[in-house]
Order: structure tokens, then sequence, then C-alpha cells
């Protein structure tokens, strides 16, 4: 119940930001245009409050947060029956649809233009604050990552070219280049402080590998992400019982040593193909043992059979060892590279859903989704909340200027043809491509209603 609330209440506070910082846009630039802004709404619904400006404009907060809109005077149309105030005559030359095509123009670019402005800001603040992470140190390789020659406590460097000073960025880095099946070159610092260099075949995955768990299937974890191999639990009537105990620490198995639960679960496997016994080393307390365990078919909930010795392990909450950080001035260039960076990676987003390279389950997001992502985010910290604003506002802005008719990008594409065949759109076309566009609009939220559905109740 706790994260349903805080996942509502994060998702309207993340909405009523980026879209009344929107909405501020085009509000700002309407009234550098000498547009007359009738009412500036944070908000939806009933005015819960209401004030006048000098300028006859209505500020407004409204009983539904989840945004805003500006009406300006003639926009659409010149009425304004819901508005507190009459419409005098002489504010006609004040009108929205008087204005030059340039000026409409800008208005409509405003918008967008300040969820970029938003995102570059969001960005900045959050490499100020500072984001913890975790270090780029690799705990587990196995299949590529193997084969590519990286190890066990290997520091990431770069990756191809590119810095990688989190594991964040290793994992960021990495997932584009598997979407893509790009061969990457991996910089690493070993653990004897030397460099070295090596080359991820990437292009060797399959095509129907699951995108959504990319490094695991590269065969590639970072050190936070391998539990200690340190006994939880031992399961009664099964292989470890009577032999093993809750606080036992095992480092090898047959001779091999373990640092990690897959350690355990590859020997339990080959033990049992192999049908044979085997000691187990544990640390216990300050003893070291050594004991003869022979792993058995076990069976998970779901009806899946496999060799295990019927223990859990200890779960661990790692600690952030990295921080992502640069002072006031630095912070500047780089939330611009940050930014310019997330574009280009959201546009290849785009580009691999229309090309099939990508499931669209997994590129477009709805409400649920945004409002736990909002909530988790809250959760890790000012940066990391900053970090997904950021994000969500770049996406909001370049959402809006796709060309799409009752989109801002619909409007700059009709102004656009009113600049070539010097009049305006006719009414019939535009009523057309308002449908046509609705249609879309509606299609996608659909989309994202369906992937909500399948991501985060179905599975």
């Amino acid at each position: 119940m706790n994260e349903i609330i805080g996942s509502i209440f994060w998702l309207l506070v993340s909405l009523g930001v980026l879209v009344t910082f929107h909405e501020f846009g085009h509000y700002w630039v309407a009234r550098r245009c000498g547009v007359k802004v009738l009412r500036f709404s944070v908000g939806f619904g009933k005015p819960l409050w209401l004030r006048r400006g000098k300028d006859g404009t209505e500020y407004v907060i409204a009983a539904i947060p989840l945004g805003g809109y500006v009406k300006m005077l003639g926009e659409h149309s010149m009425e304004a029956a819901d508005l507190e105030q009459p419409i005098r005559p002489e504010d006609m030359a004040q009108s929205h649809d008087r204005q030059p095509v340039w000026k409409r123009m800008a208005i409509s670019f405003a918008g967008p233009a300040a969820n970029l402005i938003l995102c570059v800001v969001l960005f900045w603040g959050m490499f100020v604050v500072g984001r913890p992470d975790f270090a780029p140190v690799v705990g587990q390789v196995q299949g590529i990552a193997a084969a590519a020659g990286l190890q066990r406590g290997d520091e990431v460097l770069s990756i191809d070219g590119r810095t990688t000073p989190t594991w964040s960025d290793v994992s960021m880095g990495l997932l584009a280049a598997a979407l893509d099946r790009k061969d990457m070159i991996v910089r690493v610092r070993e653990a004897g402080g030397s460099e070295s260099e090596h080359r991820l075949s990437l292009s060797r995955l399959p095509d129907d590998f699951d995108e959504t768990r990319a490094l695991q299937q590269l065969g590639l974890r970072g050190r936070h992400e391998v539990v200690a191999p340190v006994i939880g639990e031992v399961s009664p009537g099964k292989p470890a019982w009577g032999v093993l105990a809750e606080g036992d620490r095992i480092t090898a198995i047959d001779g091999e040593p373990t640092t990690s639960y897959e350690d355990i679960a590859r020997a339990a496997k080959r033990l049992g193909e192999e049908n044979r016994e085997a000691m187990v080393e544990v640390q216990r307390g300050e003893d070291r043992l050594a004991l003869p365990l022979k792993p058995a078919r076990l069976k998970l909930p779901e009806g899946n059979e496999f060799w295990g010795f019927g223990v859990t392990l200890v779960s661990s909450d790692p600690k952030r060892d990295a921080i992502l950080r640069y002072g006031p001035i630095a912070a500047v260039p780089q939330a611009f590279l940050e930014a310019g960076r997330q574009t280009r990676e959201l546009f290849a987003t785009f580009s691999r859903a229309f090309h099939g390279t990508v499931s669209a389950r997994n590129t477009v997001a709805g409400p649920i989704t945004i409002a736990r992502a909002s909530n988790y985010f809250a959760q890790q910290g000012v940066a990391h909340y900053l970090m997904l604003l950021a994000l969500l506002s770049l996406s909001l802005g370049i959402l809006n200027l796709l060309p799409i008719p009752i989109l801002d990008g619909g409007h700059l594409l009709y102004y656009l043809i009113e600049l070539v065949k010097g009049s305006p759109v006719s009414e019939r076309v535009m009523a057309a491509g308002n449908f046509v566009g609705l249609a879309l609009i509606v299609g996608l939220m659909g989309l994202a209603f369906y992937n909500d559905i399948v991501n985060n109740l179905v599975r």
C-alpha cells in the first residue's frame, strides 16, 4: 500500500513539474509576442485558487494535478465561456490567430524548448548534487564477456572510447551496443594495475535475446550484483541438511573457489551430472572445514527441476561505492553533453522500435511504469530523481516536437505549410489532420497502457 501511495504521489509531482514547465514556455513566449493570455492553470478542472493579474491573466491552481494548460485569446476559438472575465473588442489585436506566422511558430516551439532547457538544468543539478552509484568493477564473467578476456576484478575504464566512471555508464553503453548488435572495445584496468583492451563480440547475440537482461546475457555482472556465498538457510530434508549451517561461508567446492551463488549452482550442476560427491570447503566462525556433499534434483515452486544442495544465501544490500559529481562550473558542459547523448539514444530507440530490433513493449511506458519509476528513483535520493525528471522532460519535449497534429510539432507543420503557400491551412485539412493525430495519440496511449498491464500486472 505504501508503494502504491508513493507511486501516485511522485507521479503527480513529476507530471506536475514537467507539464507546468512546458506550459510556462508557451505562456512566457506568448506574452513576449504580444498575445493576450487568458488563463495559466496548474492542473485541470475546477479552480481551487484563482488570482487575476493586472494584465487580465487568470492564474489558477485546479483540482486535478495532472499538468496544466495555457489559454490564449483567439487560439482555436474566440470563446471564453469558462473564464471569469469578459473579452473586450479592443483585445482582439492581441489574438493568437492574428499574429504573424513566425510568432505563432515561436509560441508553439516554446513548450518543447522549455522541456529541453529544463532537461539540461536537471542534469546540471544531478551532477552538482552528485549521483551515488556503484564502481565499474566486474564481479562475474561468462559467455561473450569471458570469451573477450574480461576477468573478475577488472575495472571498466571506457566503452568504445567513452569513459565509464560508474557501473550505470557501463550498463547503458553496453545495452545500446547490444541492441544494435555492435561489437565494442572495452578498456579495463586489471587487478594488477595494468590496462588492456578487449573486443566484446555483441554481433554474436541472437536476434531474440532478452533485451531486459542484456548484460546478464553477455555474461557480465558488476561486483555489487554478486551475492556472497554465505548460507542464510538450509532446507530440511535436502542434501545440505545436517552438513552445512546458517552463516557458513562456502569458499570452494571440489577444489574450485566460490565467490557467488552462480559458482555454487554451476558446481552443483556439474557434480549432479557426474553423479558424484565432492568436498565443500566452508569458513564457520574461526574454523575452516571440508565437508562431503552430493547434490540432488530439486524442484522450484513453478515446477522446474535443477541440481542443488538445498541452501539459500544471505541476501545483501550492496553499498554504493562511487559517485558521479562535478563542480557547478564543470557541470555545465557535462549537462549539455549528457542531454545530447540521451537525445541521440532516444532517437536511436525510436529507430530500433520502427525497424523491429527491439520490442515496442520495452519502448513505450505508461503511467503505471512512470509512477513506479518515479517512486523508486525518489527513494534512491535527490540526484537519482533529478536524473529521472531530466529524462522524462527530454522525452516530453521530443515527443511534442513530432509532426503529429494536435501536438506542438503538428502546429509547427501547419505553420510551415502556411509559410510555403502564403495562406493558412484550411479548416477542413486541419480538422482531418487533427483526427489523424488524435487517432495516433490514442493508439500510442493504448500501447502504453497495454505495456503497463503486461510489464507490471501480468508478470
